[in-house]
């Protein structure tokens, strides 16, 4: 697929690789770029090849940092709701993919960007990279999800200290604050992308796929709501052919053959 603002690829054993390609830029977010995001991954989850995504971004300095301040300078309050939601869409688009997504932060995740990111289900990050949501310094808030999400992954009281001072944080504090999964130097990002892409495509793609669900459904509702949804996925798990082929595999000491049913 032809775009202008991202490049998407598909790598052997069912990764997708989608990179944000406006490094001139930062790979700031515009519209262009969010409608070619969700064009792309759009693509991903419905193309059987790919079983694992990972989200990167173009050059050394940005993963993403943040939104266009051009577009944004023009938004009123009408606008702004519809570029609020039509973010927040693209977001909660990514994390419901229904196949984990992997971000590759190659450097600053600042406003949209670190949004972006946190909609993603694992981050690794580089040793220079740096995180934060700047917006109030703008004199806005954060529109696509920041408020909520960071609260969720870190907690109010550093969600608040970073939103309410729009200031950066480097990769070490939100390695400590568990903002990222992992650190790695920048020449080996990408590698250590792909090492946890082909960990997670080793196992059960129907038992990935479950797994995943039944996080992001239960982390959303009480805990006894929550154990009601893992038992129904684990009862859908046991019915399945990757169940009979990983048990099986695992008594006769092979290795297993999922086939995702």
């Amino acid at each position: 697929m032809a775009f202008e603002n991202i490049i998407f690829e598909i790598e052997k054993e069912g990764i997708g690789v989608i990179t944000i390609n406006r490094p001139q830029a930062l790979n700031a977010l515009n519209e262009k770029t969010i409608s070619e995001l969700r064009e792309a991954f759009h693509k991903a989850k419905f193309d059987p090849q790919i079983k694992v995504v990972i989200l990167t971004g173009a050059g050394e300095k940005a993963f993403a940092a943040g939104a266009d301040i051009n577009e944004i300078q023009k938004l009123n309050f009408a606008s702004g709701k519809t570029f609020s939601e039509r973010g927040q869409s693209l977001l909660d688009f990514i994390e419901g993919l229904g196949k984990p997504v992997i971000c590759a932060i190659n450097g600053y995740a600042l406003g949209g960007g670190c949004e972006l990111a946190m909609a993603c289900h694992i981050r690794v990050a580089a040793d220079t990279a740096k995180f934060g949501q700047p917006e109030v310094a703008l004199g806005v808030i954060p529109g696509f999800g920041g408020t909520q999400r960071l609260a969720r992954l870190i907690g109010r009281r550093h969600a608040c200290e970073l939103v309410l001072t729009g200031n950066m944080i480097s990769v070490d504090e939100a390695f400590r604050m568990g903002l990222v999964n992992k650190v790695a130097p920048g020449a080996q990002l990408m590698d250590e992308a792909r090492k946890i892409a082909a960990s997670i495509l080793a196992k059960s793609p129907l038992a990935v796929h479950l797994a995943l669900a039944s996080i992001l459904r239960g982390i959303e509702v009480p805990l006894a709501e929550g154990l009601k949804i893992e038992s129904e996925l684990f009862a859908r798990a046991c019915a399945s052919e990757d169940k009979e082929e990983g048990t099986a595999a695992f008594l006769q000491k092979r290795k297993p053959t999922f086939k995702g049913k």
